[in-house]
């Protein structure tokens, strides 16, 4: 749009990770990997929520187990990496983006259905939080006039959190063996639980 010439002070500014607390929905094996990148930044604090408390995942962190609404009021940065279940469907609406601080960011790289999205975009659209990112959405991709679409302050990328050869392979390798267990009668050795 042309908005590239010279330096200006605050021009693209965004918060930054240092003293902040971060609240992560969903303290698995996706959330802690999330926290373990996130601490060399500076972050102050974490909080975590989920079905359960995860004391021994949690302690290489120093993170709080909190209900969901504390996360929401407390956090600086709100990541999902929860499972889609009918428990955490929509669990991200009005109700949560309202709780949220006016400068918090909200970035989702579970499953798009977690979140209420015409909630989120009421949300970002009248400034109740500052930013999103989004590497999920429903459906998957967006139709090309979704309002989200529209926003400044909402990024979205087309589900490439697990871009990488090694990653793909991995899951390609995973879901073989369950297959393959599936058809031997066998139980499958990653399988999800609902």
């Amino acid at each position: 749009s042309g908005g590239w010439t010279t330096w200006k002070p605050l021009w693209m500014c965004g918060y930054g990770l240092s003293d902040s607390t971060v609240g992560i929905i969903g303290l698995g094996r996706i959330g802690q990997a999330v926290a373990r990148r996130l601490k060399p930044f500076g972050v102050k604090k974490f909080l975590y929520t989920g079905s359960h408390p995860k004391p021994e995942s949690a302690a290489e962190f120093e993170a709080e187990f909190v209900p969901l609404m504390r996360l929401a009021e407390e956090s600086d940065f709100v990541v999902v990496t929860c499972a889609l279940t009918p428990a955490t469907q929509g669990m991200c609406n009005k109700d949560f983006f309202s709780r949220m601080k006016k400068t918090s960011v909200f970035i989702n790289t579970s499953r798009g259905a977690v979140v209420n999205q015409e909630d989120l975009y009421d949300a970002l659209a009248h400034g109740q939080i500052a930013a999103a990112g989004l590497d999920v959405t429903t459906p998957e991709p967006l139709p090309t006039d979704h309002p989200l679409l529209s926003l400044k302050n909402c990024v979205i990328l087309p589900h490439v959190g697990s871009a990488t050869y090694a990653t793909r392979s991995t899951m390609a390798v995973l879901a073989a063996n369950n297959l393959l267990a599936g058809l031997r009668g066998e139980p499958m050795p990653h399988e999800l639980l609902l």
